[in-house]
């Protein structure tokens, strides 16, 4: 374990509203990361994949640098419109 891992498990003990600060930021980088490989991976503008969505091209890179607590609702969107499966896990 890394020393910012153990940073952050102890103070996520003392600390309820950073625990939480930490999961969310961790859930809006795995929706970013998820986002971009499935539009990298159909060659698409964000531009072009926001249209097709039928989202602002804003939202999109919102959504891809990890800034926007984007909706399961949403990925469900994006998922459905690409003939994709939105998986959800817990770890």
């Amino acid at each position: 374990m890394s020393m910012i891992d153990d940073y952050i498990t102890k103070r996520s003990k003392q600390e309820p509203e950073f625990a939480k600060a930490i999961q969310e930021g961790s859930a809006n980088l795995e929706a970013a990361v998820a986002v971009r490989e499935l539009r990298d991976s159909l060659k698409m503008s964000q531009r072009n994949f926001a249209k097709l969505v039928g989202k602002p091209q804003s939202t999109i890179a919102r959504i891809e640098n990890g800034s926007m607590n984007v909706s399961v609702g949403l990925l469900g969107q994006i998922a459905s419109m690409f003939n994709k499966k939105l998986d959800i896990t817990f770890k």
